[in-house]
């Protein structure tokens, strides 16, 4: 017997029954032979961990644009507070905390530069639309490894393609990704607004911190309590309805006083014109502009243009967005060596 198949033994023994055991995965999307030590969903996760576009998101925005100091989130350790959050649930509710990993880890793979910003850019000018969940699984399933993608497990790119509220994943672990990620943003956005002094504690309504708590710690606490004592009453990973309308109430709070038209999005709309114009500029030549991997599936129509200038505008940082719009637009002084 393998150590895989221990761990694959172990997981019976001791996982709940609606966890999601890794002998009962759907598969990749190609077949490949299995570990000898790890699990599937083990192997999903360090393959995400090990990605070139999960390092990158150490240089994507999370809120604040480009901020002046070291204790603001970035899209990366965003993610790393998804994880941490739903990994606690995940034990806690013996679900598999494997799956529960790599699907926290990938689930912003496909964010633009800029965040929500470069998003909603790539939004309105792609013919075919553009959500960073999507983009996400295709980083996972065409983009990385030079174009042949990590082939994940069925489970894990289904927990990231449906990360958002108005979706629902299939397994017990993307729902409490879906979960994490809103407790996470919404309580970090608060924490880094108010060292921002965008906002105040007192600034934000009185009737959700009341249930959920007064302070960041509070609230975290609070609302990872009650995704886990709600999912034990129910059978399924959810929110009890006062924590869920109190942490929407919230969120709608920070898009009334944060997210929209306040200091920490005064760049913003620069930002927005900054991905416009490079999304016009590889349109208008693609085979100019497009790395080798995009351009060889542009030359043998293998996909779309509008597409491939999406892969390439999300794959950048923000520091990489903002040198090329730089080298191509703005003017270098010229001068006799």
């Amino acid at each position: 017997m393998t150590i895989r198949e221990e761990l694959e033994l172990r997981e019976q023994s001791l996982l709940a029954r609606e966890s999601s055991w890794s002998i009962r995965s759907q598969g990749r999307e190609r077949p490949e032979e299995e570990s000898d030590m790890r699990t599937c969903y083990m192997r999903d996760r360090d393959r995400i961990l090990h990605c070139k576009s999960f390092r990158r998101m150490k240089h994507k925005t999370q809120v604040f644009l480009a901020p002046e100091g070291d204790h603001y989130r970035t899209r990366l350790t965003h993610t790393l507070e998804v994880a941490q959050i739903a990994r606690t649930i995940a034990r806690v509710l013996r679900l598999n905390e494997d799956l529960t990993e790599a699907i926290a880890l990938g689930h912003d793979l496909g964010h633009t530069p800029f965040g929500h910003a470069g998003e909603r850019v790539l939004n309105r000018l792609s013919p075919f639309g553009f959500t960073h969940e999507n983009q996400s699984v295709r980083v996972v399933s065409r983009i990385e490894n030079g174009g042949r993608g990590l082939n994940l497990t069925f489970e894990v790119r289904d927990g990231i393609a449906n990360h958002s509220m108005s979706a629902m994943p299939c397994t017990e672990e993307g729902k409490v990704v879906r979960l994490a990620d809103k407790i996470a943003y919404i309580n970090h956005d608060i924490d880094d607004a108010i060292r921002a002094k965008i906002i105040a504690e007192d600034d934000l309504p009185l009737a959700p911190r009341d249930v959920l708590g007064h302070s960041f710690r509070e609230r975290i606490n609070g609302l990872v309590h009650d995704v886990i004592n709600t999912s034990r009453k129910e059978g399924s990973v959810q929110l009890s309805p006062e924590y869920l309308k109190a942490m929407m109430d919230l969120r709608a709070a920070m898009f009334q006083s944060v997210y929209i038209g306040s200091e920490a999005k005064k760049e913003e709309k620069k930002a927005e014109n900054m991905i416009g114009a490079l999304y016009g500029e590889f349109i208008r030549d693609p085979e100019k502009w497009l790395p080798d991997i995009h351009k060889a599936r542009l030359l043998s129509g293998e996909e779309k243009p509008e597409i491939l200038v999406c892969d390439y505008i999300a794959s950048m940082s923000d520091n990489y967005a903002m040198q090329l719009y730089t080298d191509i637009f703005i003017p270098k002084r010229w001068s006799i060596m």
